[in-house]
């Protein structure tokens, strides 16, 4: 499949020579690549995005997203090999990824689904330049009213906790933004951290950063740990057909199931490489932590990952939903 620049040929994105976009929030916020949204603004060793500033806490450095790529390569493990559990036909037309990242997703999708039409949209202009023909990145912010002139077959909303101040209103403007029949799917993991056993009583600053992060983000606006939720939320929506699916994830390799195993191998890199992500904007910008003080919890946070006798893991959930057809 031949790869091309993505600054084409949706209704929501334009550009000129001198590479300048307009979101899908509409011609008013036309923003230049080489510019404002590229004027990230750099804290505690991380960079953060400057398109909505402060509105996302999680940085946006190469460090974030080596680790997104990471955290997607560990969604695909977990699906065996899947990039999403919603039934979705093989003639899909369109296809919106919320949040896209990196854009691995929406680049693999867009592989997949070569006739359909995928727009993955960011706070952050981080995306590879040439991906496959059918695809478009937009620097936009979903929680921003959505524009689209056309409605898609699928929309994607994976891994967004910490950036969503009224869930009910997004999957709102998913089910309105969906075709009949179309779909809608969340991929988030539950921060709770459980354990069958009495060894998590030795992950004491795990436990302790966990609680604060979430006591940070709710304060914020924007909750974690809230994907048990997700399945009441579309079927308060309206959708129907709605499957909720729980994965367990363990935070280090200490299983004996091979599968899980090598999952949890993949994810003690992925929790140990974002603790300084989740960790440095919300304690001390919301919570008025000193970083040495944030740092000195992580280290201790860390050594707990690194021990495997600590019988720890994550719960992971897809929930998907249908929009009736009529």
């Amino acid at each position: 499949l031949g790869l091309i620049r993505s600054l084409q040929d949706d209704e929501n994105l334009y550009s000129d020579d001198s590479g300048s976009f307009v979101n899908s929030s509409g011609v008013s916020e036309t923003t230049s690549i080489s510019s404002s949204i590229r004027n990230y603004q750099y804290e505690n060793g991380r960079r953060y995005h400057a398109f909505r500033e402060g509105a996302y806490n999680m940085p946006n450095d190469e460090k974030e997203q080596c680790r997104l790529d990471l955290h997607h390569h560990i969604h695909r493990l977990k699906l065996d090999g899947q990039l999403f559990r919603s039934p979705i036909p093989s003639d899909v037309s369109r296809i919106l990824d919320l949040g896209t990242g990196t854009g691995i997703w929406a680049i693999e999708v867009a592989d997949q689904f070569p006739k359909a039409k995928v727009i993955g949209n960011d706070l952050s202009p981080i995306q590879p330049t040439w991906v496959p023909p059918n695809l478009t990145f937009e620097v936009d912010d979903f929680e921003a009213e959505w524009e689209y002139s056309k409605p898609f077959d699928f929309i994607h909303a994976r891994d967004l906790q910490g950036s969503v101040s009224d869930y009910g209103r997004l999957v709102e403007r998913a089910f309105k933004n969906l075709a009949p029949a179309g779909w809608f799917e969340f991929a988030d993991a539950d921060l709770i951290v459980c354990c069958d056993d009495d060894t998590v009583k030795e992950a004491k600053n795990l436990l302790e950063a966990n609680r604060l992060v979430c006591d940070a983000s709710a304060r914020f606006g924007k909750v974690m740990g809230t994907a048990n939720q997700h399945k009441q939320r579309l079927e308060d929506a309206g959708f129907i057909n709605i499957r909720e699916e729980i994965y367990k994830i363990p935070l280090s390799p200490w299983a004996k199931d091979p599968k899980l195993k090598e999952l949890g191998k993949f994810h003690q890199v992925n929790m140990i490489e974002s603790l300084d992500a989740y960790c440095f904007a919300l304690m001390t910008r919301v919570l008025g932590w000193h970083i040495t003080e944030v740092q000195a919890l992580l280290a201790g946070a860390r050594a707990e990952l690194l021990n495997r006798n600590i019988h720890m893991y994550a719960q992971w959930y897809h929930v998907y939903g249908q929009k009736p057809q009529d």
